[in-house]
This record gives C-alpha cells, structure tokens and sequence, in this order.
C-alpha cells in the first residue's frame, strides 16, 4: 500500500499502574511496524517528572543512576534511585521513585499517613556526590504532606504546641505550631534546587491539591477537609518561620505539585519551573516532531485534565507549531476529549468492555492492537478521492459511463492510473 507515512514520531507518556513511557513507546512502535513496516519510527517516551524520569534522563544524557534505600512513603525502606546527568553537574531526583502512589500498598492508601521523607533523604544523597544543581520531577505522588517529611530529613524540625516532633503524613500538619530550621542541611544555601512541577497544582484553596488529588490516593471526604485544613496552617506557619518572600506558598503555580512538595522545597529555596520546560530540552523534541509526518502520542486517560499540564497536549502543542498532524491514544476517553488543543483524532485502546485488572494485565497488547486499527483507518482515508477527484471523475455530457480521463487504450473501464497518489494525512 504506498503511503505518505515515511517517518513518524511515537511520543507518549506511561500509563499509570500499567505501562512506562519506554514500554508504551515499544507498544505503539509494534503497531506501526504491523502497518507500515518501512516506515522510520522515532521513539521518545516521554516523562513529565513522575515515574521514569530519573531513567529516562541519564540515558539522554548519557548519565547515570545510583541505586541506594531510602524511607518510603509508608515509613519502610524501599529501595530507590536518582540520576546523575553526562555533565556531572546535576543529579535528578524522582520523587515517585521514593515517595510515589505505585509503592503505597492498596490496603495502605491513606494519604494522611504517608511521607516525603525518602524524597529528603534521596536529595541529601545527591548533594553527597558534590553536584551543584539538584532537578526535582513532581509527579505520581503518593503522598499529601506538603513536602513536610522532605524537610525534616533535610535537617528542619517540625514541633507541635508542647515542643514535641510532629509525626510523619499530612494528617498531622494541623497541630504543627513552629518550625525550626536551625539543622537544615547548610549545602542547600550554595545548591541551585529546581522543581519540575505542573504549574496547574497549587497548594491551598477550592483547587488545592488535597481536593483535586487526596481522593485518587485514598483520601475520604472527611479526610479531604483535615488535609486541606493542615495545608493551610503548614503554610502559614513554614512562611512565619522560615521567613518565605516572594513566593506564595497557598496558591503560586506549582506549589500543590506532588501533594505540596513543591511548597515545601519552595520554603527552602527552590524555584519552581514548568516542568516541560526543564525535561524536554534533553530530548531534543522540537527538532524531532519537526521532521516528522504523523505524531503518535498516548496516555492513561484522555479528558478535561489533559490541557492542564498533559504529555499528550504539550506534544500536540509543540507540533502544531510545525504544522504537523497528531493521534493520541488513551487507555479511557472522558469528557473532553476530542477538545484538547492541536490533538487532530483520538483513539481509545479498548476493543470492548473489560476490568480493570485485565486492561492494566493486557495494556501492552491492547495498545499495539489499537495503533493499528488506528493507522489502517488513516491510510483508508488517505486514498479517499477529495473533491477534485471526484470532479475528474464525474462523466461529462456524452462521455462513455465508467471511462476515465486519459485512460490508456485497452485500460479496464474505471480503472485508477498507477501515478494516482493518496492525499496528504490531515
């Protein structure tokens, strides 16, 4: 079947729970390959500071991971990572990789009790090596404490009214009465500390992260309210005593990132970056959708969400820029869709109804499946005649019905001439 698919970029995120970047990646390639076995696939797994970061940046940049344990978020010790980049001058902290919802137990889901603590831990480690640049990636969080537990690993003391130490989860935050920064860590003063967060995710409020995230980790109702209640005392107090300017720790864009660690590093003097802008210059992305004829991206669930601070919308942002088309595929479909900007079709991976459990246990061989049925859709409508076509094809007045103009003598009638070519993927 001759195609105008030369050269296509399959650029997704992970599915949470389900399948990593690289792994979606792999999947989708497969698909293409079953449709259009020549054509040249660039893969870009892409990582928006959650799960796979710290992996997928050492390997761009011809890095490194230090494999260590540290306190996960239940309190036991997991073992975990952060990256050291091929300059040597930065390391990566994953946050999800320490602290992330994948290593809270289903019977242990109750964001009031778990920590940030490990994500402390992983950072005094980073400094450990010398680096002078520490890259935080906010995201998959399994944890609601507003950065709290980071701090206390990093030196600072958090004390209720009768002077005692708080104990680890965010449940907690409503009896914090001081904090004392006195142990901090004195190699945060001369570290450049940088926060990879959706500037969407903000601390406090009706769009606090405890509404919008505590229920997808556990969170009931009633529990919804402490934790948003204990945001915003540890708020108040973190910018009493730790003499915070400049920076609004209740509502700045990115401070509710990963259930308010994004706050609390703030507190200590990290700036906060939309994340797309600090991990996707190691990747060379523009450069790469720029060559591309068709963009194939993917995530979890494609919905109202997906604009604020997606993979697949920022892929679709940048390469509409470069006038190029894009598919995203999505586990689930949800209201909204089909209005998430620059996304030109999408495509659910699901052929029929099925649990949960096997849609996560089949994730991989659904979204193969489902790119194929999706790229054979395009090429049938890449050889749809368009409306000049069919004009040609209109018999004039007195013409031979079924003959085609410029037919070659001894053509079968209604033939289509070999130089007839598809159109363009729109």
């Amino acid at each position: 079947m001759p195609s105008v698919l030369n050269r296509v970029v399959v650029a997704p995120s992970g599915f949470k729970e389900s399948l990593s970047a690289q792994a979606a990646a792999d999947a989708i390639a497969a698909g293409v390959r079953r449709v259009l076995p020549d054509a040249e696939i660039d893969r870009i797994p892409l990582v928006d500071g959650g799960e796979g970061t710290a992996v997928a940046l050492a390997s761009a940049t011809g890095g490194r991971l230090v494999a260590l344990a540290a306190t996960g978020p239940v309190g036991e010790p997991v073992g975990t990572h952060f990256a050291l980049l091929g300059a040597g001058d930065t390391a990566v902290v994953e946050m999800a990789a320490v602290a992330g919802l994948s290593l809270v137990p289903r019977a242990l889901r109750d964001p009031g009790a778990t920590t940030t603590y490990g994500v402390g831990e992983l950072i005094r480690a980073a400094l450990d090596t010398g680096v002078r640049r520490v890259l935080v990636g906010c995201g998959d969080s399994g944890t609601s404490d507003g950065g709290a537990g980071a701090l206390q690993a990093l030196g600072a003391r958090l004390l209720d009214a009768d002077g005692h130490e708080l104990p680890h989860g965010g449940r907690e935050l409503s009896r914090l009465a001081r904090v004392d920064p006195s142990g901090l860590d004195a190699r945060l003063r001369d570290t450049e500390l940088l926060v990879a967060c959706n500037p969407f995710n903000v601390l406090c409020g009706e769009r606090g992260v405890a509404r919008v995230f505590g229920p997808q980790k556990g969170a009931t109702p009633a529990q919804v309210e402490q934790l948003s209640a204990g945001l915003e005392n540890w708020a108040r107090v973190v910018v009493r005593d730790l003499g915070v300017t400049g920076t609004d720790l209740r509502h700045g864009p990115g401070t509710g990132a990963s259930g308010g660690l994004g706050a609390g590093l703030a507190a200590v003097g990290a700036r906060l970056l939309p994340r797309f802008d600090v991990l996707l210059d190691h990747l060379d992305l523009d450069a790469r959708l720029a060559r591309a004829d068709l963009v194939l991206t993917a995530e979890g669930a494609l919905d109202h969400q997906t604009p604020r601070g997606k993979i697949p919308a920022e892929v679709a942002r940048r390469a509409k820029l470069h006038g190029r088309p894009v598919l995203a595929l999505a586990g689930t479909l949800g209201e909204g869709a089909h209005e998430v900007p620059g996304v030109d079709a999408c495509h659910g991976i699901l052929p029929a109804p099925m649990a949960l459990a096997d849609a996560l246990l089949r994730a991989s061989e659904l979204l193969t499946d489902a790119t194929e049925r999706a790229l054979r859709m395009i090429l049938l409508g890449s050889r749809l005649p368009g409306p000049a076509a069919r004009a040609a094809q209109t018999p004039a007045a007195g013409a031979v019905p079924g003959a085609v103009s410029g037919a070659v003598p001894g053509a079968v009638p209604g033939a289509v001439s070999g130089t007839h070519r598809p159109s363009t993927v729109r």
